[in-house]
């Protein structure tokens, strides 16, 4: 009996449900046939997964996602070790759920979390938590707000933070979706002080690996140690001279960076290179010929004077010890255009390092004093944190410190 009675047609439900089972059996039969069935096709990339759980955060050793939100949250007044603990409980389910491709608990848009699209979500805390929260005997002792350097030109609205939320995938929308989720949960807890938004190329644009350029026109982190090499290890992960409740985890310095573009804009090509001491379509070191060769700062001109100047930014960066080097994932930001028609854009400067006052103070004091890239860069923003070390199923990020 088909769907249609009598002389006129009339749907009914039966009828409905038996001709689209016949016509689903016969879509089916057809696919299996079909050199081309969905079962032979790759997974859509939204559906990558990155692993929560292991003895590091994810989000950082991670390769870097195309889109990333870093916000800083206070803790309202009254917020004492109890409740941050209840808090990192709420927000490490959220994250554990969430980068799966599961909803967060009391998810009212359950759809927007199927595709984690390589999601992370990374925690750290600032130095005044550990004063609000009675331990500040468990502080690192170099975690504190970085000494003021003369280059620098901060802003309140961009600096400083008790609670870091790090949040990267491949999708923006994913990235959106995450980052509601966990203010919801954290927002009796404590108050946003800032949100900063980053980009870098999409997954596909360039092959994956690649150091990627910034908005400057510079490849940025040539000089990254390998994550999983024995030297990114001792660069990133604080080791047994590091508080117990920190080690396998890390430390985080993050600069908001403008950078001038309309005066960098004037810059001719050799100026520009001359400035960073590397070439900007390939990045190799003004010494070399490819980007990974090592630079020669002892090469001098035919005039006699060094090929990579000595105020060149490669050369101010450097570290002579690979282990007192810091890993850096940077981000892209653009607000768009200023009143004036001037470009509001720079970079968003992650640092991750075993040891803020052995590895990043160092470096940061040789570049503010004198680097040739000042002329055309401003730190506007500046925070400090230190990320916990991962945890197991069942457990949750910071227990160490606050259990």
């Amino acid at each position: 009996m088909d769907a249609y009675t009598g002389g006129r047609s009339r749907l009914t439900r039966r009828g409905l449900l038996a001709s689209t089972a016949v016509a689903a059996a016969g879509a089916l039969a057809t696919q299996a046939a079909s050199t081309g069935s969905a079962a032979a096709q790759a997974a859509p990339p939204g559906s990558a997964v990155e692993p929560f759980h292991g003895p590091h955060q994810a989000g950082i050793a991670t390769v870097p996602q195309a889109h990333a939100v870093f916000v800083g949250l206070d803790l309202r007044d009254g917020v004492d070790r109890e409740a941050v603990a209840r808090m990192m409980r709420l927000l490490t389910d959220d994250a554990r759920r969430l980068s799966a491709g599961a909803p967060a608990l009391a998810d009212t848009e359950p759809e927007l979390a199927v595709l984690p699209a390589r999601l992370t979500v990374t925690f750290g805390f600032g130095p005044g938590l550990f004063d609000t929260v009675g331990l500040a005997d468990s502080r690192p002792s170099s975690l504190k707000a970085l000494p003021g350097f003369s280059i620098d030109k901060l802003q309140p609205r961009w600096s400083g933070g008790d609670v870091l939320v790090q949040i990267c995938a491949e999708d923006p929308l994913t990235v959106a979706h995450a980052l509601r989720m966990i203010i919801k949960d954290a927002r009796a807890f404590t108050r946003v002080r800032w949100v900063q938004r980053g980009f870098r190329r999409a997954a596909g644009v360039q092959a994956s690996g690649l150091t990627q350029h910034n908005v400057m026109g510079q490849l940025d982190g040539t000089a990254n140690p390998a994550p999983g090499t024995p030297v990114f290890d001792r660069v990133v992960w604080a080791g047994a001279d590091a508080p117990a409740w920190l080690q396998g985890g890390t430390t985080l310095v993050l600069r908001r960076i403008r950078a001038e573009l309309e005066t960098w804009d004037a810059a001719d090509r050799v100026a520009k290179e001359f400035t960073i001491g590397r070439r900007l379509d390939t990045g190799a070191p003004l010494t070399g010929t490819a980007e990974h060769d090592p630079p020669d700062f002892a090469k001098l001109t035919p005039v006699g004077f060094p090929v990579i100047s000595e105020y060149a930014h490669i050369r101010r960066a450097h570290s002579a010890d690979p282990a007192k080097g810091i890993f850096r994932r940077p981000y892209n930001y653009d607000e768009g255009l200023t009143a004036a028609g001037h470009s509001d854009s720079g970079l968003l400067f992650a640092s991750y390092q075993a040891d803020v006052g052995a590895q990043f103070l160092p470096m940061q004091r040789r570049l503010a004093e004198a680097d040739l890239l000042n002329e055309w860069t401003t730190p506007i923003g500046s925070a400090v944190f230190a990320i916990p070390p991962g945890c197991r199923p069942g457990g949750w990020i910071g227990q160490g410190l606050l259990a």
